[in-house]
């Protein structure tokens, strides 16, 4: 009997010891909380009735397109677990480069890495500002997975992904919401990715502040109900800011296609989707970027934004990428830059001009 209380108290312990070393290695944010900033205190505000140029882009952790990554395979067979660091090098001069020419008021960027053993531990928001920050004094940010040891064994090392949105203009606050998690034993779902709203405040003198919202939806959900979830926590969002008067536009990589484009697509690349988009939710109530008639049309390959590192696929074949946009903001033109981005990331640009609306009545 004494053998076995020994026992039963050496499992505890043991237990207690890995369960306690699970938590020390991971991540654990809040639902709701405060988000980085970075903001000159002489930035300039935006103006109501101004016009406003936005981009949103997942570059990829800077890694371009030559390599076919474990995870881009359904069944994880990618041989390549990580990009090489000129690789990296010369995809962060493509990436300034297309940002200088397209002059983009906000950036919304998805997938840049931040302690990452795979890019080298680069904080890759940092490298960024160095060479943007005279355009962009301005930016927010927010982590999405982050954990100094995975065991996972294509990563078995550190991780650090993460939000960040860039702007010319003043950003006031930010906020961190988090999305609603695939379902997973207790321990693996710490070491899970933990996919978030990033929104920004940006003041408007003579109108109530813009909302600018930063996200990256789930990508390997198949067989639950998490990306519902996801886009109709999304949804109650927007649905609350437009109740409240306020203008916002949201863009990111949401990982669901556009009404038409599911039959496109080989029945491999397929198995990624439901047949009917959970982003229907979100089309259905407010104006998108790409439009349904655009992205199920004659020319919707100008409107592709994902081109998969499968080597099945051999340019880009679907739409992945988005900007939602308030009805209160006007929309000028819209477009994703296709013809020199194709080698930079595994996602295209996608970027649209809007006026904001004009300024308020003085009571």
């Amino acid at each position: 009997m004494r053998a076995l209380r020994f026992l039963s108290v050496t499992l505890v312990s043991i237990a207690a010891i890995l369960a306690a070393l699970v938590y020390a290695l991971t991540w654990h944010p809040k639902p709701r909380e405060a988000a980085a900033v970075s903001c000159p205190a002489d930035t300039p505000r935006l103006q109501a009735g101004q016009t406003l140029k936005v981009m949103s882009w997942n570059i990829q952790y800077l890694a371009g397109k030559e390599y076919v990554f474990w995870y881009d395979l359904l069944d994880e067979s990618g041989p390549d677990e990580r990009p090489s660091s000129a690789a990296i090098a010369r995809t962060l001069e493509d990436v300034v480069a297309i940002i200088r020419d397209e002059q983009p008021d906000i950036v919304l960027l998805q997938e840049l890495h931040d302690g990452a053993k795979a890019t080298d531990y680069q904080d890759q928001l940092a490298l960024l500002q160095t060479q943007l920050g005279n355009l962009y004094p301005c930016s927010s940010q927010a982590f999405y997975w982050k954990a100094a040891w995975v065991p996972h064994p294509r990563i078995f090392g550190s991780v650090g992904m993460k939000l960040a949105t860039l702007s010319r203009y003043e950003i006031s606050s930010a906020e961190r919401r988090q999305l609603p998690l695939i379902p997973a034993d207790p321990v693996t779902q710490q070491f899970n990715l933990k996919r978030a709203l990033l929104l920004s405040e940006m003041p408007v003198k003579g109108d109530k502040p813009l909302i600018a919202i930063n996200t990256h939806l789930d990508a390997f959900a198949q067989g639950y109900d998490t990306m519902q979830k996801q886009v109709a926590m999304t949804r109650s969002l927007l649905d609350s800011l437009t109740q409240n008067g306020q203008s916002w536009v949201i863009g990111g990589d949401f990982n669901l296609l556009p009404p038409g484009q599911y039959d496109d697509l080989p029945e491999a690349q397929r198995a990624y989707f439901q047949p009917h988009s959970e982003l229907a939710s979100l089309w259905n109530r407010y104006p998108m970027i790409p439009s349904i008639r655009d992205g199920r049309g004659e020319h919707r390959q100008q409107w592709y934004t994902h081109y998969p590192n499968d080597p099945a696929v051999q340019g880009p074949d679907r739409t992945l990428d988005y900007l939602f946009y308030s009805p209160r903001l006007y929309l000028q033109g819209a477009y994703v830059r296709q013809h020199d981005t194709l080698s930079v990331s595994d996602h295209l640009p996608v970027l649209a001009l809007f006026a904001l609306p004009p300024a308020l009545p003085q009571p």
